[in-house]
């Protein structure tokens, strides 16, 4: 019988080979979490294979798939290709003793398993009765299943229909603003029951229902009435017109800009023309930040920081832009999108970059409705089960055709240059030559789209060769780099010659003294993060930047107040 997906123990399964193990690891699970999800050991990759397929039959969700070390190389790659290929959402970790990280071997398994995408991570064994880290690493990943699987009951649900462009946008913003949300079909019957239990004022293209709240049921909403309603700041408050210091972008640089200045005592004020986290909250997994071994998401670290900056007293305002920048008297006067003007002291520009358009016309036809600059998360399940196209050979483009590989049937990397090698990282290049769903496509070029409404067929061109294909295509991806907007900055700040500001001794000589290493031609002003010419486009560097910065900016404001 299949369940409702609105209810049902989700399935956490253990595979272990010896009893002793399987018994203490299956007590510990099923003693800690089995009021919540139903509890499963197995000893046989073969056992553990036919409780998967049952749990598919039975429409029954898989949380997490603990995979004994003990198994031979043959049983784990069986159980592996199992959940991967029956419950793709399911997180799968290998169980190891303590002490094991010494082991070569189990490290190599681990570490290749995460790079092609078998393993998320690896679990310590229980070695104690109650042991509460593996309680605490089991829980984590629970929890990183049930923001990712789609049946579960959520806080805000959003109705629409299948292919809606307004409601890709509105899973993105709520996916990087870190609200719990689910996707429900409106010709579905859970779409009907959501219709049903909200009862919207009117029809419309996209209902948004703030279960959580009680309601209300938003149709059509902005940006803006989203985040308003659950609490995030988009209008100006009158303590945040004068402030010590504003930090345009809340992405890294400008997230660790506003903690260290808040927590400093900085009257902060941070405004975000999207979301809290920038390009970097679209990240599916960060692997290589200092600290988490398991990995994080962009938007998990992006609203650490946020909430990190708020405790410290900074004030954030969402979906809004700074138009101008002017010098009066002695501090910045700065025009705020329908919010009027703020007056700071010193300014810190952290607001990174935008993605490049492709330039195609009939592919921009279907902007936001199969087409679509940036990837997330949030574009997986509306796809799955259909094709998609990522456009790009950078990291983030690598990261996007895996995460899509999850939930597509097909997935198409494209690419103009001959190979990826001079564009991506070694460990990406590996997982995608591991997936058998994506197609790497070498000097080739979106060169045409077509379809009704919607996108449904692209056109790829070889460079070389000028010959062209055809691909039925449900969603495309553009990620062929970025470029900063940088045109509301005053003129005397002096920018590279693409658009990039220039800080430091890199701007130029200057009349003494000379600028701070992050200070702009215009003194007071600096920058930060990717918007700053010849920086490291890495999450850790636009930390540190952001972070350094406030040392700058209190130097500043001590020689303004003499």
């Amino acid at each position: 019988m299949a369940t409702d997906g609105w209810g049902a123990r989700p399935l956490l399964l253990a595979v272990e080979s010896d009893p002793a193990r399987l018994g203490r690891t299956e007590t510990e699970l099923a003693r800690h979490f089995g009021a919540s999800l139903r509890v499963r050991g197995e000893a046989s990759a073969s056992d553990a294979v036919r409780t998967l397929e049952g749990a598919r039959h039975r429409d029954e969700r898989v949380a997490l798939v603990l995979i004994g070390d003990d198994l031979s190389a043959e049983g784990r790659d069986v159980v592996v290709a199992a959940a991967r290929s029956l419950h793709p959402e399911a997180r799968r970790a290998l169980l190891i003793d303590w002490g094991s990280w010494s082991d070569a071997e189990v490290a190599r398994v681990i570490l290749q398993g995460s790079a092609v995408g078998d393993l998320h991570s690896y679990v310590l064994r229980p070695w104690t009765s109650g042991d509460e880290l593996f309680h605490r690493t089991v829980a984590e990943f629970v929890q990183d299943w049930s923001r990712a699987d789609p049946r579960t009951k959520r806080e805000v649900v959003v109705v629409a229909d299948r292919h809606s462009g307004r409601a890709f946008e509105i899973s993105n913003l709520l996916h990087r603003n870190r609200i719990p949300y689910a996707f429900r079909e409106r010709d579905s019957a859970q779409g009907h029951q959501v219709l049903e239990a909200a009862t919207p004022p009117r029809h419309g293209e996209v209902v948004v229902w703030l279960a959580a709240l009680g309601g209300p049921a938003l149709v059509d909403p902005t940006d803006s009435e989203i985040l308003d309603a659950w609490g995030i700041p988009t209008t100006l408050s009158e303590e945040s017109r004068e402030v010590d210091l504003l930090v345009v972008g809340a992405g890294p640089a400008g997230l660790a800009a506003a903690v260290y200045a808040a927590s400093e005592g900085l009257r902060t004020l941070v405004v975000e023309r999207e979301a809290i986290g920038g390009q970097a909250g679209t990240s599916s997994l960060i692997r290589n930040y200092l600290g988490f071994s398991r990995g994080l998401s962009g938007s998990e670290l992006a609203q650490r920081g946020f909430q990190q900056a708020w405790v410290f007293g900074a004030h954030f305002l969402l979906t809004r832009t700074v138009d101008r920048i002017e010098p009066e008297d002695g501090r910045f006067r700065a025009s705020v999108s329908g919010q009027g003007t703020v007056t700071a002291g010193a300014v810190v520009v952290a607001c990174g970059v935008a993605y490049r358009r492709l330039g195609v016309p009939a592919v921009e036809a279907f902007t936001g409705n199969g087409v679509y600059y940036g990837a997330s998360v949030s574009a997986a399940h509306a796809l799955a089960g259909l094709s998609a196209a990522v456009v790009g050979g950078g990291n983030s483009a690598g990261q996007a055709v895996l995460q899509l590989a999850r939930y597509c049937r097909a997935v198409h990397l494209i690419v103009r240059g001959p190979t990826l090698e001079a564009t991506m990282s070694t460990y990406l290049i590996e997982a995608i030559a591991g997936e058998p769903v994506i197609t790497v496509h070498t000097s080739s070029a979106v060169t045409d789209a077509t379809g009704t409404g919607r996108l449904e067929q692209l056109t790829l061109t070889d460079l070389d060769t000028s010959r062209t294909t055809q691909l039925e295509m449900d969603g495309l991806f553009v990620m062929i780099g970025a470029e900063p907007h940088t045109d509301w900055l005053p003129e005397e700040v002096r920018r590279d010659q693409r658009g990039y500001v220039l800080t430091g001794s890199e701007a130029g000589e200057t009349e003494d003294p000379p600028l701070r290493p992050h200070e702009t031609t215009v003194r007071g002003i600096f920058a930060v993060g990717d918007v700053r010419s010849g920086s490291v486009k890495r999450v850790a560097s636009g930390v540190g930047e952001g972070s350094v910065v406030v040392s700058e900016v209190h130097q500043h404001l001590s020689v303004r107040r003499r």
